[in-house]
């Protein structure tokens, strides 16, 4: 069957969909047939609005659209990112020391490797007390400043496993522009210990490059002696050594990036280095293996089995078929409260995107608008719309299996409370999926309110279980979501790995700068002259 008429097929099936609670009702075995697991995570994604026949031809779907070959192309450094021309390495990032990957007569694996070994140093040293500031000092805080992949993936990282810290280094995040969260660390920070890390691919981006200069700025007041501060409280991680010297960090304090290297895509790399300082590298390797062993898998395992290809599958299946236009995210684990945010930029920048590789108009819909929360939080915030709402809303719940197995009995109450926790995803997915007839008769209602306490149910989701949370999952976590975007990209026929949606941005805001500070502000539509009339007027000196 050719791509089109495949395409009609699917469609007609979604016209024809049946609810979830008549396909559960048809089928006995549904919650074990439709599952997979792989790399310490079990998925079930028997709550998802398909069966036998729709599984099968979204499978047909992927051979037709060459998926094995285009994970092939990937994986082996061919230039997937046709806009930009230039491959999508990120798997080489997390490959084993000694694999060779020969990439325009390179070997990338080397270089990948030689920039781990430069980060091993620079973690050590700092870690150890060796790394001191301008008043000798050793570094009681590391202040990230990037934005978007380099504030993202690190701070999500961060976050999650910090209970694998061991020193006691304190890690900052820095990305917002009109400089709120820098102002308050540098009340509280000290000069003399404090090293600034400024994380930005192209080393030109305003928002990094604005609140570097005010991290600058600060130490300086402290210490004049410039060459002094530069060297001992800045490193620069980039793609760019020319930029990173022009501003003033020392040679000896660049990490180095490649083009190849997508920002969302980076927290594998040097970016990462914010991580490896809170966790150790020899936590940080086991991120990276976890992730390594996530691209294996997606090589090798059989399309009904392997977890990015299903994941992405049923992305494309409830966007486009079924017209689901929004997608949540629920870990029900604090310690991922940043991971639906890092999703939201993986999915939503990668595959944003109207236009396909050949440059035409698609006449489908593609990425659905995503974000999420921390499950027990967003229950007493949007549930109440995935519940009673007008419109359907696709989710992936996470949960851990284990967690707090080794607190002492003191804290036995921190078992409970997971129980607690899982309790509350699993009777999620229920409602949601079966609304009404999910609960017990006990709870069914036939009073003057009945009518306002209707479920409908027939939200679909999948549900990941990992078997706990650790550096090694993580990894395989993250790289599970970072090849589902590509799997839906492929179907999709869109290149996931440019940006140019971002880039626009960036130069009308120089423009309006100009005028800001300027004396003209014509040029501009009339709201936007308007506005920055009033603004003048408001803070002309």
């Amino acid at each position: 069957m050719d791509k089109c008429r495949l395409w009609q097929a699917l469609q007609t099936l979604a016209q024809n969909n049946q609810t979830l609670t008549k396909l559960f009702a048809d089928d006995d075995e549904r919650g074990q047939k439709f599952s997979a697991s792989a790399c310490d995570i079990y998925m079930d994604f028997s709550k998802q609005a398909i069966d036998d026949k729709i599984f099968a031809k979204l499978i047909e779907l992927a051979n037709v659209y060459e998926l094995s070959a285009k994970i092939h192309a990937l994986l082996m450094g061919e230039k997937v990112n046709d806009t930009e021309h230039r491959p999508a390495l990120h798997t080489a990032l997390r490959s084993p020391k000694d694999t060779p990957l020969m990439v325009d007569g390179m070997d990338v694996n080397v270089q990948v490797h030689d920039s781990l070994a430069r980060a091993d140093d620079m973690v050590r040293r700092i870690r150890t007390g060796v790394w001191r500031g301008f008043a000798g000092h050793a570094i009681t805080d590391v202040v990230n400043i990037g934005v978007g992949g380099s504030d993202l993936g690190p701070l999500m990282a961060t976050t999650a496993l910090s209970e694998w810290a061991d020193t006691s280094i304190r890690v900052h995040f820095v990305s917002n522009m009109d400089g709120t969260q820098l102002d308050g660390l540098l009340k509280i920070l000290s000069p003399q210990t404090t090293l600034f890390i400024i994380s930005s691919k192209s080393f030109g981006t305003i928002d990094t490059l604005s609140n570097a200069k005010t991290a600058l700025g600060w130490l300086l007041s402290a210490c004049d002696n410039q060459d002094a501060i530069l060297r001992r409280h800045f490193i620069g991680i980039s793609t760019r050594p020319d930029k990173m010297s022009q501003w003033g960090i020392h040679k000896n304090n660049q990490l180095l990036l490649w083009d190849w290297v997508g920002g969302r895509f980076s927290m594998w790399s040097a970016i990462g280095l914010a991580i490896a300082i809170k966790i150790g590298m020899a936590n940080f390797y086991e991120l990276l293996t976890g992730a390594n062993d996530m691209d294996k898998h997606f090589a090798t395992a059989d399309f009904t089995q392997n977890l990015p290809v299903l994941l992405g599958l049923i992305g494309v299946w409830n966007s486009t078929f079924l017209g689901i236009n929004a997608h949540t995210v629920l870990p029900y684990d604090g310690r991922l409260s940043h991971f639906p945010s890092y999703l939201t930029q993986l999915e939503m920048e990668s595959n944003g995107k109207s236009v396909n590789r050949a440059g035409e108009q698609v006449d489908y819909a593609t990425c659905p608008i995503l974000w999420g929360d921390i499950g027990s939080n967003a229950q007493h915030a949007f549930y109440q719309l995935l519940h009673q709402g007008t419109q359907r809303v696709s989710c992936d719940f996470i949960t851990p299996i284990r967690r707090y197995d080794d607190r002492q009995t003191a804290y036995a109450h921190l078992s409970y409370q997971h129980e607690l926790s899982l309790s509350n995803c699993l009777a999620q997915s229920q409602v949601l999926a079966f609304g009404n007839h999910a609960l017990p008769a006990s709870y069914q209602h036939d009073d003057e309110f009945a009518k306002f306490k209707q479920y409908r149910g027939n939200q679909p989701s999948t549900t990941l279980l990992l078997d706990s949370l650790t550096p090694k999952t993580l990894g395989s976590l993250i790289a599970l979501y970072e090849h589902k975007v590509y799997v839906m990209s492929v179907l999709w026929q869109i290149n996931p790995f440019d940006q140019w949606g971002v880039e626009i941005g960036k130069v009308m805001a120089n423009r309006v700068y100009d005028a800001l500070i300027g004396d003209d502000v014509s040029g501009f539509d009339s709201s936007t002259c308007t506005l920055l009339t009033k603004i003048k007027a408001k803070t002309a000196k």
